[in-house]
């Protein structure tokens, strides 16, 4: 069996965290209150390049969600989480024999109403810490739900190939993603420390307009896919493979 450290994050608290930041604009949904899990792609703790412009933009993107009246109801960071390389997922474990840690993030994820995923960009690709997490799990964790990605980089680019790369990926695991996406260039030059906009109100309000775009579109799908579900089990019709990928094939 796999093993997993019995406290996932440093000083002994849990990696999964609701995080309070100050509101950037009283820009708001105009949907009720989703429960949004965000999961980062950095595992980088030290550079050089410095700084980690990873948890600046996870931050911000946190900060964004709250300030439109969400909640975020678990931030998984690979960083925090000893997750060991993939080698049995969540769906491949018999309910009992489930490790305590993968329970438990399993619990967080199926609890969500839409995903955000937030990655910096690796030879074309997103991050593998950012994969590893997904691929611990099914689309019955995360299916009939909308997801929204965020990318970056300290570069011109903003990690858009990063970003398209791991548009299939969601969609495979269930969680459509929206057509709008966040792309942040130079992102070390965009947020500080605290995940706030460097620069005047009006820099800081472009990228609220910015932003705000892709995660109006996740809430709209979120509050349809979440009232949804309420009135139709999708899984009557898509039943979860329980067995053998062979459940796939045509007759």
């Amino acid at each position: 069996m796999v093993h997993y450290r019995t406290s996932w994050r440093r000083n002994s608290t849990l990696a999964f965290f609701l995080c309070s930041r100050r509101s950037l604009s009283t820009h708001s949904s105009s949907v009720n209150a989703l429960n949004i899990a965000v999961i980062t792609g950095t595992t980088r703790t030290d550079g050089p390049p410095r700084p980690i412009i990873g948890p600046r933009v996870s931050k911000f993107i946190q900060s964004s969600l709250e300030r439109r009246g969400n909640n975020v109801v678990a931030v998984l960071d690979p960083r925090e989480i000893e997750l060991p390389l993939l080698q049995k997922p969540h769906f491949a474990y018999s309910k009992s024999q489930i490790p305590d840690d993968l329970r438990e993030m399993h619990a967080l994820l199926e609890k969500a109403d839409a995903y955000v995923t937030i990655t910096p960009e690796y030879n074309h690709a997103p991050s593998p810490g950012l994969l590893n997490i997904l691929n611990h799990f099914g689309s019955s964790t995360f299916g009939f739900k909308p997801s929204a990605i965020v990318s970056y980089s300290a570069g011109q680019w903003g990690g858009t190939r990063a970003a398209h790369s791991l548009r299939p990926i969601l969609s495979e695991l269930g969680c459509l993603p929206v057509s709008a996406m966040i792309h942040v260039p130079f992102a070390q030059q965009i947020f500080d420390d605290d995940g706030a906009v460097v620069g005047d109100e009006n820099e800081e309000s472009k990228w609220i307009t910015y932003v705000d775009r892709c995660l109006s579109q996740l809430e709209w799908w979120g509050e349809a896919t979440k009232s949804h579900r309420n009135v139709v089990d999708p899984t009557i019709t898509s039943p979860v493979f329980t067995k053998s990928p062979s459940q796939r094939n045509a007759p």
